[in-house]
């Protein structure tokens, strides 16, 4: 059977972050719901157990890594979103976890929780009359035995009407057009990489480094500490703050600067701006939405071109420091170039020692993603290497990651072993194309969510189609029947 576009709901589910959004649309939309991927759990929920798996000391976790909870707590009990957010604003005694970290899921009332609140508190489906089918997409590598379970939560908890899974990586390389690459995805504990060829992930290949988007914030925020005028600002002479609520500040400063899109990428080597040839494509222009820009861009040379020499030099000058203004806290912030530096720890972690265990080895990350590449066959790595996708919450605000990790690539491509027709020649860095409108100024990072939409239009549309069990199906096979809907199992 065929559902109505306006019944379908997109659930991604990521390590950090589950978005979605009900209905399908001729301009496919970004997400409607965004909401980290956690949930509480009060004291008084486990009888005052709240060990969090390290110690057994009974204080709440606010860590992003896995905790360990009490195994009698039910769905019901854990608070998640805007009630989690309240608790731990009010001081209250929560432990907090995040489920997506573990690796392969295993625990499923904390997920079912996150997803039931999802579901029916902010897409406000009704349980009794679910006629909603559900397009999951889900963290990679997962075992038929996790497929079975979120089969028998869907339909035995939330009544779904249908349902079909997909991996995330595979989702987000459908967002940009390709079925063959290698997609990064930048989360705040790490990065995960996966080789992708022909539609299927090389699970074999697919590998993590331990640095993320947390790695940045705090080099960033160690870099700041060098600018005297933001150090006079947040913590005056007069009144200064004690080291741990600085290193706060420092922190959320950071993820201030980069999430408000003041961190520009330079790539490797990187060269000057091409130069403007005085040729304006209007139909590309139009298409990208960007007239507003290019007009006042005009307006700003003929300005510039009546300016004086030494006003023009003094504008050159200016540029070339690179100085911003923001307000952060009430507080008129003066920064410079250093701002720029908040993805070096991706491509050099050991510019993190200083700050962590010195002793800790993590590879660059371009080092990680050229060996994951290298474990695919050899035959099928130029094909992967045509399609590097950069993505993740960091790609929103921040552009050009992928140019610069194009750049450190070079090295991989050329092997003396491979002097043939194999030999691949370049890395194609992709992106989501101009024509999706909703998605023009978002960047790479609703690749996923992208990826989740089209697939869900292609498959629910189609009467004919094997990609998702319906209830019918599940009420006759049971939860075994999401294994035979699903490719990358068989």
């Amino acid at each position: 059977m065929a559902f109505h576009d306006s019944t379908v709901v997109i659930l991604e589910t990521g390590k950090d972050v589950l978005r979605a959004g009900l209905g399908l649309f001729d301009l496919l939309k970004t997400p409607t719901v965004e909401i980290q991927a956690r949930v509480g759990l009060r004291s008084t929920a486990s009888n005052g157990d709240l060990s969090n798996g390290t110690n057994g000391e009974t204080q709440p976790s606010y860590s992003r890594a896995p905790s360990q909870p009490p195994l009698t707590a039910g769905p019901n009990e854990y608070l998640v979103g805007t009630q989690l957010d309240e608790a731990l604003a009010a001081g209250l005694n929560i432990a907090v976890f995040w489920p997506f970290q573990d690796h392969p899921i295993t625990q499923w009332a904390q997920v079912e929780a996150l997803w039931k609140y999802v579901l029916f508190n902010q897409l406000q489906r009704r349980r009794a009359q679910n006629e909603s089918p559900v397009l999951l997409s889900i963290p990679p590598g997962q075992p038929r035995s996790a497929y079975e379970k979120m089969c028998q939560i869907f339909f035995e908890r939330f009544n779904c009407a249908g349902l079909a899974i997909v991996e995330r990586p595979m989702a987000q390389l459908y967002a940009v057009n390709s079925l063959s690459g290698v997609v990064v995805d930048i989360a705040y504990h790490s990065t995960d990489i996966s080789p992708i060829y022909d539609g299927f992930i090389v699970h074999p290949a697919c590998s993590k480094t331990s640095v993320g988007i947390k790695h940045c914030e705090a080099y960033l925020a160690n870099l700041l500490r060098a600018n005297q005028g933001v150090m006079a600002a947040l913590s005056p002479a007069d009144a200064p703050l004690s080291a741990e609520d600085l290193q706060q500040t420092l922190l959320d400063l950071a993820k201030f600067v980069w999430t408000s899109g003041y961190v520009k990428v330079p790539s490797s080597g990187e060269t000057a701006l091409v130069e403007d040839e005085g040729i304006t494509d209007i139909a590309a222009i139009v298409v990208a939405g960007k007239e507003k820009a290019v007009i006042e861009s005009g307006l700003k040379k003929k300005a510039n071109a009546k300016a004086s020499a030494a006003e023009q030099a003094r504008a050159r000058e200016i540029e070339a420091l690179d100085l911003i203004t923001i307000q952060f806290r009430d507080h008129s912030l003066t920064l410079g170039k250093e701002r720029h530096r908040f993805c070096e720890p991706l491509f050099d972690p050991t510019l993190l020692n200083a700050l962590s265990d010195p002793d800790a080895v993590v590879s660059p990350l371009q080092d990680a993603v050229g060996h994951a590449v290298m474990l695919v066959d050899v035959d099928q790595r130029q094909y992967v290497w045509r399609g590097l996708l950069v993505t993740g919450d960091l790609t929103k605000p921040v552009k050009g990651l992928g140019v610069a990790m194009q750049s450190r690539l070079a090295p991989f491509l050329h092997s003396p072993d491979l002097a043939t027709e194999i030999q691949p020649k370049s890395v194609h860095v992709l992106g989501i194309p101009e024509y999706y409108p909703e998605y023009r100024d978002m960047g790479d990072g609703y690749a996923a969510f992208l990826g989740s939409s089209i697939t869900a239009k292609i498959i629910f549309n189609d009467n004919s189609s094997r990609s998702y069990v319906s209830k019918s199906e599940y009420t006759n096979k049971g939860p075994h029947s999401i294994i035979e809907c699903s490719p990358a199992l068989l």
